[in-house]
């Protein structure tokens, strides 16, 4: 099974999209709140250059945003 991170805030409607749509295929994943972890945040911008959320990461394969395309890629899901 793929490791699942995704770096989000409470108040981001794409970050909410991404983490309704794991839960509905069963995906396990790790939620980090960057809105107040400061060394979390500073991850994301090291990983990703971004300052927007969500950023996901599926096995160290970063994804800016909900690209529901390639999230489903890259877990190997159907849609």
């Amino acid at each position: 099974m793929s490791k699942v991170t995704i770096y989000s805030t409470p108040t981001c409607h794409f970050c909410h999209m991404a983490k309704d749509f794991f839960t509905s295929k069963g995906i396990v994943y790790e939620d980090f709140d960057v809105s107040y972890d400061l060394e979390k945040r500073k991850e994301m911008m090291d990983k990703s250059g971004q300052m927007g959320v969500p950023v996901i990461a599926i096995d160290n394969k970063l994804i800016v945003g909900f690209d529901k395309p390639k999230i489903v890629e890259l877990l190997g899901i159907k849609e």
